[in-house]
């Protein structure tokens, strides 16, 4: 199983050589300096340059398939990839998508402040969502098999008063997620570089942009493919370099022990017997309870996740999900394991501020590899932030193209209008994300306390949302009340909570609403709310809907007969698929929220050195089996489209197989 780790240690060993040392000395004695690891021109060659790279690389990669595979840039193509996409390359989006700068920066600095329970809460309070969304997927293709957004189905369902709060809803969820991707990147990028701010983030979406204005939703998922293939990549020569090579860290013993020190010289407060090593950890649990309920709205609620349901085969949906979640969790628990504990062990100085800005990995990695670690870092972030950004460009794309054009401006629109659209959208959200990024910047933001707040912006629609594709008694008026008075209350409770605040004097503030107690219950305020009010009133109200109304209400647009026929779906196959959801989400979620954790959280163990071996090995074999699945799948699944472009034989046009 350690394969993968064995294959990148040379790598590892090579970067690990001269500059660990004088890194070491200088992290432990005067802190991670800003801009100081790293040139600025390696900035620029990153943002810029690699950027340039992907955006070439999958344009031609769009003329390929449109040249050898059949494939025709309708608009239904472009928003939805011709519903063609397979179970591997399902997957490999989910967790391309899924990896934001949070994901990679987040997940190491609750690493730095509450031991080993932060990644773990991090990483298992972010796949259940995933794993669950699994139901609504099979869901929609149930019955609204010809929707290109969810907000179509809300207003098939409810009308348009519904369908634009919900708009509104959706569209904050993407500005939140965007503004989280960018506030990151360019927080490293500057901080590794000396960077401005302000630039990175305007110059990081621009490659994006490029690639998703020419192959739309296909060439984010090839491009998703290929970056999450470097962040693995980079996680496995991480995990090589810490746990096999590096004679800084001493390996799995040596980090026990300098972990253990760390502990004694500074004890982690809510931790049993002050320690790093437990998940016995009050403020490790506190975390987990904002990151689920924040992050059932950022799936929930974004269309980009819903677009991967939509791209997805029928038979290749769930699979797709449950995979891509299980494999999406070996990102955060192995990167953070590894990298976060490691700038605990090291002694490596963070500011409150740069931990807020999620430069704990970026110092790490620093410390432990100089220049090397410094890009490495820097262009696994970049990966991560431009797969995720383009999974937002192409959500907005569509919400705007159907859900604001389609639905209020021009009904009767066709396919090429539609088209132009869509790519105007994307210019425009692209070029106005930086100023978005820059804006929070300047109100002195960060990446941590946005990733906190979003359950308490997000979260009372995410109930509401659910019920309308699951259950057929939801009332259009207690979805829609529910998610409105769901996010007063949670915005309410946010402030009452920071308000009352004793060390904070009273005093409402950026410092006093990012304290966790006032987090967590704004969090947990607003899903009860919006859910509460949705299911009470639909039991009131006790309205039924026809699932039928679903398929007549929502059309598509630019298809072929021949592409129709190709769509048609088994009931039976679907009900098969959705019970399988049903299964496997369900268990999934109970092993990692409830049987995992809960019964170390109880008995207030902390690790020995047997056990902290185990859960790294644990960590380890995880992302290696996770790579080998991510890796291989999706090519052992485009075999035959691989073969055909090698032949340079051609589909006929509308024969696409674009299940690559």
């Amino acid at each position: 199983m350690l394969a993968a780790v064995a294959a990148v240690a040379a790598v590892a060993s090579v970067a690990g050589a001269a500059p660990q040392d004088a890194w070491a000395a200088g992290a432990i004695s005067e802190g991670f300096a800003i801009g100081e690891v790293l040139d600025e021109s390696w900035g620029w060659f990153i943002v810029v340059g690699l950027g340039a790279v992907f955006a070439i690389v999958i344009t031609v990669e769009t003329k390929i398939e449109e040249r050898y595979l059949g494939v025709s840039q309708t608009s239904e193509w472009f928003n939805t990839a011709g519903r063609v996409i397979k179970t591997g390359l399902t997957a490999a989006a989910i967790v391309s998508a899924w990896t934001w700068a949070a994901t990679l920066l987040q997940s190491s600095t609750v690493a730095y402040q509450y031991g080993i329970s932060g990644p773990f809460w991090y990483a298992a309070g972010a796949s259940i969502q995933v794993l669950l969304f699994g139901i609504l997927a099979i869901e929609l293709k149930r019955k609204a098999p010809n929707a290109h957004t969810f907000l179509e189905i809300i207003r098939a369902r409810y009308g348009d008063g519904a369908h634009r709060v919900f708009l509104v809803f959706a569209l904050m969820t993407n500005m939140i997620v965007t503004a989280m991707l960018l506030l990151g990147g360019a927080a490293v990028v500057n901080g590794l570089t000396g960077m401005d701010i302000s630039l990175a983030a305007f110059l990081i979406p621009i490659g994006v942009m490029i690639y998703t204005l020419v192959g739309g939703l296909k060439a984010t998922f090839v491009a998703d493919y290929m970056h999450t293939i470097i962040i693995f990549a980079v996680i496995l020569t991480f995990v090589a370099t810490v746990y096999f090579v590096s004679p800084i860290t001493g390996g799995v013993e040596g980090m026990y022990e300098k972990l253990v020190e760390a502990a004694r010289l500074n004890p982690v407060e809510g931790n049993a017997a002050g320690m790093y090593l437990t998940m016995a950890s009050v403020g490790g649990l506190i975390f987990g309870i904002i990151n689920i309920v924040g992050n059932f709205g950022t799936v929930f609620v974004d269309q980009a996740y819903w677009q991967r349901a939509i791209a997805a085969r029928p038979q290749s949906t769930v699979k797709g999900f449950l995979l891509g979640g299980a494999c999406w969790f070996a990102i955060p628990f192995t990167l953070a394991t590894t990298m976060g504990l490691t700038a605990v062990a090291l002694g490596v100085d963070l500011t409150p501020e740069q931990v807020q800005l999620g430069l704990t990995v970026p110092a790490a990695a620093s410390v432990l590899m100089g220049e090397i670690g410094a890009v490495l870092v820097l262009t696994m972030l970049f990966m991560a932030v431009t797969s995720a950004g383009s999974a937002e460009l192409i959500a907005v794309s569509s919400l705007v193209t159907y859900d604001v054009y389609r639905t209020y401006k021009n009904p009767d629109a066709s396919g090429k209008k539609l088209l132009k659209v869509s790519r105007a959208t994307i210019v425009g959200f692209g070029l106005g994300m930086g100023g978005l990024a820059v804006i929070l910047l300047s109100m002195g933001l960060s990446l941590g306390f946005v990733y906190l707040a979003m359950g308490v912006l997000i979260g009372s629609a995410v109930i509401p949302i659910a019920l309308t594709i699951t259950w057929k008694w939801t009332d259009k008026y207690a979805a829609t009340f529910g998610a409105i008075a769901g996010l007063f209350v949670a915005l309410g409770t946010w402030v009452g909570v920071a308000a009352s605040l004793p060390e904070f004097g009273g005093e409402v503030s950026l410092a006093s609403l990012g304290n966790n107690y006032s987090m967590l219950f704004g969090n947990i305020a607003g899903i009860l709310t919006g859910g509460a009010i949705a299911v009470i009133g639909s039991l009131i109200k006790r309205t039924k809907f026809d699932w039928n109304e679903m398929r007549e209400k929502i059309k598509l647009v630019d298809i072929s007969q021949a592409e129709v026929s190709r769509l048609a779906q088994d009931e039976a196959t679907l009900a098969k698929a959705f019970k399988f959801s049903l299964r496997g989400g369900g268990i999934m979620t109970l092993v990692l929220v409830v049987a995992w954790p809960l019964p170390l959280f109880f008995a207030g163990y902390v690790f020995d050195v047997a056990f902290y071996s185990f859960w790294v090995g644990i960590s380890v074999v995880w992302v290696s089996v996770a790579t080998f699945f991510i890796v291989g799948l999706p090519i052992i699944e485009a075999r035959h489209g691989i073969a055909k472009v090698a032949r340079r034989q051609r589909t006929p046009e509308g024969g696409a197989e674009g299940g690559s």
